[in-house]
């Protein structure tokens, strides 16, 4: 953690500051831009917050090449895809990927202590993207990844009692699964595959899961990408388990709403018991409220071992 100020300290109207992190000099830069304009969430506040949940996000990304979702000047101006760490410094170690589309090495960055998530972070990383595979071995997914997805005007709500009806669906053929929250209108449901399989079995098992569970409920879930078919029903979107795709951390801040949200794990209970959007769209200081009270619920998926069916 820091060393020198405290993080506490860097919501005091200052625009930079020298720190040490983990042993790491960093200058944190520009404190006082708003990023979140509508409720004044300022990168300060940003930085502060990815310090405190480092401990808990951090088992999470290491190992993971990352994305970086990039927002120079706040949620409302534009943002971009680093997917080559552009600028790193020499101590902050990546993951080549090769990419035939492209014919070269994607080089990822690893974010694997807290030095490196906050240097991220001071670069405009507002969101955490890991990839579903954990260095050296890039082409065996660690988790089996499901992303439902309300469209208009079906909500967050809908996309909760799905998740509980995958939840089911997954437990008959022996899979045990955590939820997490998108951190905005959805919910995303892990099956931990922590025993070997390839990108190209379980984009297919993800997939024959999601046009069962459409066909067996064509008036409330779809399993087609194609927007114009997800109005009122939740998309059960299977297609994230790929070798190249990312899908936000747990624990990460998200950037789609007005006001600073986290992509919370949560226990089913809470998925079954929640009754208005507010329920699980979780601020901060909520999120972190909630793991010094209950600790990491998504730490099973870590350590789950188990197997695509039939495999």
């Amino acid at each position: 953690m820091l060393r020198h100020p405290s993080y506490k300290g860097l919501r005091a109207g200052v625009d930079a500051r020298d720190v040490e992190v983990d042993g790491r000099p960093l200058k944190l830069t520009n404190l006082d831009k708003v990023m979140y304009p509508q409720v004044g969430f300022t990168k300060a506040a940003v930085l502060d917050y990815y310090a405190r949940i480092a401990p808990t996000l951090l088992p999470h990304l290491r190992g993971r090449p990352m994305t970086l979702k990039r927002y120079p000047d706040g949620v409302e101006g534009p943002h971009f895809y680093d997917k080559h760490c552009a600028g790193r410094p020499d101590w902050l170690p990546t993951a080549p990927m090769w990419s035939d589309r492209k014919g070269e090495d994607i080089t990822f960055c690893r974010i694997e202590d807290t030095a490196s998530l906050i240097w991220t972070v001071n670069h405009g990383n507002l969101e955490m993207h890991p990839l579903l595979s954990v260095v050296p071995d890039l082409d065996t997914p660690t988790t089996l990844a499901f992303d439902l997805d309300p469209g208009e005007p079906a909500g967050i709500l809908d996309a909760a009692e799905i998740a509980l009806l995958l939840r089911d669906m997954l437990a008959g053929v022996g899979l045990q699964t955590w939820a997490k929250t998108s951190g905005s209108r959805g919910v995303q449901v892990y099956a931990p595959l922590n025993s070997p399989t390839s990108f190209g079995a379980a984009k297919a098992f993800a997939r024959d899961v999601a046009e069962v569970m459409a066909a067996r409920l064509p008036d409330r879930v779809v399993a087609r990408m194609d927007k114009k078919l997800r109005t009122g029903k939740v998309l059960l979107d299977w297609s994230q388990n790929d070798r190249h795709k990312s899908t936000v951390a747990a624990y990460s801040l998200r950037a789609k709403l007005a006001r600073p949200t986290v992509s919370l794990p949560l226990p089913w209970q809470a998925l079954e018991q929640a009754s208005r959007p507010d329920d699980l769209l979780i601020s901060p200081q909520d999120a972190l409220d909630r793991v010094e009270q209950h600790g990491d619920c998504f730490a099973p998926v870590l350590v789950c071992v188990q197997h695509l069916p039939g495999s």
